[in-house]
């Protein structure tokens, strides 16, 4: 039996995978001439932060060449398990919807630090078409 990934192993191949997902996704959406529409998604305090967070994400679609929602999604502050956050399900059923064909949050943490429920959100989202990104940080794609 094969010994089981240790962490940052598995963390590396999760994003490896999300990298491939958003690729088939978006050279799809390019293959139908269709312009690849985000959904964004942020875990803030309404107000300042929140809407810095969304310019940011704003900022990161337009770069991308990407089309973002009108409709934002949020939850706030200290998070919850990500199946229990009401504003990143809404996010997911909006984009499953055929409104997007991704989720675009600032960063990893914001959404989850565990890998298997990462791994679960991944395989849920592409499973209906969808992608998941953030923004990269420094040195990484995204």
């Amino acid at each position: 039996m094969p010994a089981p990934l240790q962490p940052q192993a598995r963390t590396a191949r999760l994003e490896t995978l999300r990298r491939e997902y958003m690729a088939q996704i978006i050279t799809h959406a390019a293959r139908h001439r269709r312009a690849v529409r985000v959904v964004p998604y942020v875990l803030a305090p309404t107000g300042p932060e929140r809407r810095a967070d969304l310019e940011l994400i704003e900022q990161y679609a337009a770069q991308m060449r990407w089309k973002m929602t009108r409709t934002t999604f949020a939850d706030l502050g200290q998070p919850p398990p990500l199946e229990e956050r009401p504003g990143f399900a809404a996010a997911c059923r909006y984009a499953a919807q055929g409104y997007a064909h991704g989720i675009l949050a600032i960063a990893r943490p914001a959404l989850t630090t565990d890998n298997d429920t990462y791994a679960r959100v991944l395989q849920h989202l592409h499973t209906r078409g969808l992608f998941l990104t953030y923004l990269p940080t420094a040195g990484t794609a995204p």
